[in-house]
C-alpha cells in the first residue's frame, strides 16, 4: 500500500465538498480505532474509511451506482478485501448483504460519524468534545433527528461485538483528537 498522504491526495483529486472530505477523515479515525480494537492492521482499515465515499461527487450520489464506481476506481490501488468492503458499504447497489466483519465495521463506522456529528451541532459549543456518549445513544432513539443516519447500519455494531455505547465511545474517542480538523 501507498502512504495515507498519497491516498487522502486520490481522495481530493475526486472529492472537492470539505464535509465529505471531513466525513472521510472521520470515518478513517472510526476505522482506525475499530481495526485497533479487533487487532487488524490500522492502515488498511483507515485507507478504507478514507476511501470509501471517493466515488460521491462523480455518481452524484446515485444509491445504485455508489460504491461500485468507487471499488471500480480503487481496484488497482487497494487489497481486495478493502475494495469489497468499500462497494458493500453501500449494500443496496450490490443486491448483497454485508457478511465480514471488515464490512460491517466499515458501514458501521461511517454512519455512526453522521450521528456524531449532528449531535455536536445541536450543543451550543457545536464542539465533539463535548458530546456525551448517552447523547449519541438517546439521538438513536429519535429518528426525526438526523433522519438520514441509517441506525440499522450503526446497529452493525453488534453484529461485530461491540455494543451500541462502546461503539459510540471507540467513534467518540477517535474524533476528539482530530475535530478541529473535521471543524468541529
Amino acid at each position: 500500500m501507498k502512504t495515507r498522504s498519497y491516498y487522502l491526495e486520490l481522495l481530493k483529486n475526486h472529492v472537492s465538498n470539505p464535509k465529505m472530505i471531513a466525513h472521510s477523515i472521520a470515518s478513517e479515525a472510526v476505522l482506525r480505532a475499530l481495526a485497533r480494537r479487533f487487532g487488524e492492521d490500522e492502515d488498511v482499515w483507515g485507507i478504507a474509511g478514507l476511501l470509501h465515499d471517493i466515488d460521491v461527487e462523480i455518481t452524484n450520489g446515485d444509491s445504485m451506482k455508489h460504491a461500485l464506481v468507487g471499488a471500480e476506481m480503487l481496484t488497482n490501488e487497494l487489497p481486495p478485501d478493502t475494495v469489497d468492503a468499500i462497494r458493500m458499504h453501500n449494500e443496496c447497489a450490490t443486491g448483497l448483504q454485508r457478511t465480514t466483519r471488515f464490512q460491517h465495521a466499515l458501514a458501521a463506522g461511517e454512519t455512526i460519524t453522521g450521528l456524531i456529528f449532528a449531535t455536536a451541532l445541536v450543543y451550543p459549543d457545536k464542539k465533539i468534545e463535548s458530546v456525551k456518549v448517552k447523547s449519541i445513544t438517546k439521538r438513536m432513539k429519535e429518528k426525526l433527528f438526523a433522519a438520514t443516519v441509517n441506525r440499522e447500519t450503526i446497529m452493525e455494531c453488534e453484529k461485530i461485538g461491540i455494543p451500541l455505547d462502546e461503539f459510540a465511545e471507540i467513534s467518540l474517542a477517535a474524533l476528539r483528537p482530530i475535530a478541529a480538523e473535521l471543524g468541529f
